[in-house]
């Protein structure tokens, strides 16, 4: 769920788990991104749509869940577009697998108006960009490059902050079935 300039007050964490299967190889299977790593996401989808003059860009988990969103969304069915994008990276993974490579880590599809740059940052992650001709494939190659060096520096602090919370460095308590019932109370 992407939010436009701000978390919301109520959100406190996002937790996404890993999946079974053609996903199993990404690395990390589960994650705690909390309202300071969202919002840096967000910092940086916002630069890479100015700087490379896209119509949107998405940030998606190997799973297929939109994680954030920058650009002009209203248009898209967003759920659609994570699931197929993962889905997208997912398929030509096993071709890559076939011809013996590991992972093709740029996807690139051209249509009449809209073009669509599909990228896997740090294993994890998928990065769409759509962009009409006020931009070039050039341009989004270049701007996505530093993007995604920002969108892997966060998603490694993600991971030392639940390393440390792992390590007891404020651990979130298990929930209980009773605190679970008395949260739709």
């Amino acid at each position: 769920m992407a939010f436009p300039l701000a978390a919301p007050p109520f959100l406190d964490i996002f937790s996404f788990s890993d999946c079974c299967g053609i996903f199993a190889a990404m690395g990390q299977g589960h994650f705690i991104l909390h309202v300071k790593e969202f919002n840096e996401f967000q910092s940086v989808l916002k630069k890479l749509l100015a700087d490379s003059y896209a119509k949107v860009v998405f940030l998606v988990d190997k799973n297929g869940s939109l994680l954030s969103s920058a650009g002009e969304t209203a248009d898209f069915d967003t759920t659609s577009l994570a699931s197929l994008a993962a889905g997208n990276i997912a398929a030509t993974g096993g071709l890559a697998t076939l011809i013996g490579e590991k992972e093709f880590s740029i996807l690139f599809h051209e249509g009449e108006r809209d073009n669509m740059h599909l990228s896997v940052v740090a294993n994890r992650l998928i990065l769409v960009v759509i962009f009409d001709q006020r931009s070039s494939v050039g341009l989004v190659r270049l701007r996505v490059r530093r993007a995604s060096e920002n969108l892997a520096r966060v998603l490694k602090a993600v991971d030392e902050t639940a390393h440390g919370e792992e390590e007891g460095e404020g651990l979130i308590e298990e929930l209980t079935e009773a605190d679970i019932e008395t949260l739709f109370k």
